[in-house]
């Protein structure tokens, strides 16, 4: 038997929980954008933490949608029941002062077979800690959790405890990627996610919902990598707010997110960014498939 363990995490909870920043935080690399706006995450995301006796395989899932039924969020929901079906181990994530309706949604869906780790996170943001025990002990009777661990991604607090949990439950197995891989994705993928998180964070609250990103050409020598993006919106009137007056909005996207895939990819980026429209793309599913929606 081996004696490393490895196997597959999967990271799920409703939106705005703080997967994303709790996966990053795991990794020590932003592998899955974020922003404060729920639904940031679109795709599986997919980040790997290799320590010197277990390999993590996280699996960063969408926030399950109860209210919208366009073929984007179908698509997004397929990917969270796809990615519990496929792991070994479960983390499910909520913040540290509330469980609502949504999060029961969520609760109810964790597969009965697997081992689930309650994951209280943005204990950071507790005011009052008198009440937060009892709070704890509330969501820990909602079913038989493997462990509850509190935790503050965006600190990095209780993290070593969150592992050390998570890796009692991971098979006696060899490696199932290289020690140095820290994501599946490719670079390609990378760099249209940290457009769209530009996107998230520069726009209006409705907008980014409306948008997606198409890498259309990709070119690498040596250490410059050659990036040209299309911005995908519904309306020529999104269009215009993308770019902005005198073209300032999507001069700031571009520069933020080249800096970010500099920091990433550890060389020069040559980005180009342009809009452009193609309406009813939410609710394309072959379309959906050619941007990459599973």
């Amino acid at each position: 038997m081996s004696s490393v363990r490895s196997g597959y995490i999967a990271i799920v909870g409703r939106p705005n929980v703080g997967k994303s920043t709790l996966l990053n935080a795991l990794i020590g690399e932003k592998i899955s954008i974020v922003s404060r706006k729920a639904q940031t995450t679109r795709h599986r995301i997919t980040g790997i933490r290799t320590d010197a006796d277990a390999q993590y395989v996280f699996v960063d899932t969408p926030g399950f949608q109860t209210q919208h039924t366009n073929a984007l969020n179908r698509a997004m929901n397929r990917g969270v029941t796809q990615a519990l079906a496929d792991v070994d181990v479960v983390l499910f994530v909520i913040e540290a002062d509330r469980f609502g309706g949504k999060d029961k949604v969520v609760l109810d869906l964790l597969p009965a077979d697997k081992p689930v780790i309650l994951v209280v996170n943005k204990t950071d943001r507790v005011k009052d800690r008198a009440a937060f025990m009892p709070f704890l002990a509330e969501v820990a009777g909602k079913r038989d959790f493997a462990a509850v661990v509190p935790v503050s991604a965006a600190n990095g607090k209780q993290l070593q405890e969150l592992l050390g949990e998570t890796k009692k439950h991971l098979p006696h197995a060899e490696l199932l990627f290289a020690e140095d891989e820290m994501t599946d994705k490719s670079s390609r993928f990378i760099a249209a996610e940290y457009i769209r998180e530009k996107l998230f964070r520069l726009l209006g609250d409705e907008l980014p919902y409306a948008t997606t990103v198409e890498i259309e050409k990709f070119e690498e020598e040596g250490d410059l990598k050659r990036i040209f993006a299309a911005i995908v919106v519904d309306r020529d009137g999104h269009k215009a707010i993308v770019i902005g007056k005198g073209g300032e909005t999507l001069k700031r996207i571009a520069s933020e997110a080249r800096q970010d895939m500099e920091r990433l990819f550890g060389g020069k980026v040559y980005l180009e960014i342009w809009v452009k429209v193609k309406s009813g793309w939410t609710d394309d599913e072959r379309l959906l498939r050619s941007l990459g929606y599973e």
